[in-house]
């Protein structure tokens, strides 16, 4: 119960956590550090109102790589590890090998990040397809962990 609480609501506060999974404070403070130490929670962040911050385009970017072996797939991997408008990337099943979220400034940064990428000989882009966010019709809100089944 606390990973379902924390994981839709980081910031609470460990008086307000243990009142609502019934635990002591001091219980739920020992429960939290634990679940830390074991390494069930990846990051902490906090979700912003990006447009009311700054100017944005966000993309999903897919990619068919030429050759789908492991050596090109890591190193595609690599490069888009070092490059922070990709926020995402998912190697997926189908007539595409991967799908990344990205955040550009405007249309022509992801149009010039796109080519810089594509254009990298050594990565073996086939094709690419970008897809531009028109509108947030739902934004990720978590996992739907009541919905899955726990690992014992």
């Amino acid at each position: 119960m606390i990973l379902s609480i924390t994981h839709l609501n980081s910031d609470i506060s460990n008086q307000e956590l243990a009142e609502r999974v019934g635990l002591s404070p001091s219980a739920c403070f020992q429960r939290m550090k634990a679940l830390k130490e074991a390494g069930y929670f990846v990051s902490f962040h906090t979700d912003l109102d990006l447009d009311r911050m700054v100017e944005n385009v966000l993309a999903y970017v897919e990619f068919t790589l030429e050759n789908n072996s492991t050596a090109f797939r890591k190193s595609f991997e690599a490069a888009i590890e070092v490059i922070p408008e990709f926020m995402d990337c998912l190697r997926i099943t189908g007539d595409v090998d991967y799908i990344c979220f990205t955040c550009c400034s405007n249309t022509q940064a992801l149009n010039a990040l796109i080519d810089d990428i594509s254009g990298r000989e050594d990565l073996g882009i086939k094709i690419v397809k970008t897809r531009i966010i028109l509108e947030r019709a739902k934004w990720y809100l978590g996992y739907p962990l009541e919905k899955l089944k726990w690992i014992d």
